[in-house]
């Protein structure tokens, strides 16, 4: 996964984006997943952002009866609010997102306006490449998620991304990531002293207007500092 670029659905706003949004599915969903979201954000026609929406490699997921399905890393066990998960599978992913940001560094965008995305399993990775890649980024926004591993994320913690904006978003009804575990992870975010804005919505393990709203005035305000 390093060498080669995941296969991804891109969209650009307008030509010549100067930004972008890498923007990570959940489990068994694929790159297309958030594609309607977009023009729903009410981003202004200038400055163009490119969004690529990559789609997570097919494996088996150990927690689904090894079913092969697209997703970010295996999940080993789930345990009320435990998720036990193979640490190896998420440096993978967080190295094909690295390429990704890379690759958009080549077209012209730097890492400082470059902002990592995710829903539920994507947004655990969202979390781990964010803060541990070694460049500072626009911001993070995390959906329906968690911190898969504090120990990964503590081992390759980077101060250049300490200060770097977090949109974290929870539904309050969620039954397939519990909300305690979005709030573990927004916990540990002010622990390391990372700013996050923590938004919490009446939905299940989704999203709906008012997030994708509220995710449009977030990213409106990281591309006008």
């Amino acid at each position: 996964m390093t060498n080669n670029y995941l296969d991804a659905i891109e969209l650009e706003t307008a030509p010549d984006p100067r930004f972008a949004v890498i923007w990570m599915h959940g489990l068994g969903a694929d790159g297309s997943d958030f594609v309607p979201v977009v023009p729903e954000l009410g981003l202004p026609p200038s400055p163009g952002v490119r969004f690529v929406f990559p789609h997570a490699p097919a494996i088996p997921v150990t927690c689904n009866n090894g079913y092969v399905m697209r997703a970010w890393y295996d999940i080993l066990s789930l345990g009320g609010l435990n998720r036990e998960v193979d640490d190896f599978g998420v440096v993978r992913s967080c190295d094909a997102v690295r390429a990704l940001i890379a690759r958009e560094n080549a077209r012209g965008i730097p890492s400082e306006r470059i902002v990592l995305a995710g829903f539920s399993q994507g947004g655990a990775i969202a979390y781990t490449a964010g803060l541990t890649h070694p460049e500072k980024l626009a911001g993070i926004i995390a959906l329906s998620t968690y911190i898969p591993s504090l120990k990964l994320l503590d081992d390759s913690f980077s101060e250049a991304n300490r200060g770097t904006p977090v949109f974290a978003a929870h539904g309050r009804f969620d039954d397939v990531v519990a909300p305690q575990l979005g709030e573990r992870a927004r916990d540990a975010l002010i622990e390391r002293q990372v700013p996050v804005a923590w938004h919490s919505y009446d939905m299940p393990h989704s999203v709906c207007m008012e997030e994708i709203g509220d995710i449009g005035t977030w990213l409106r305000a990281r591309m006008s500092a």
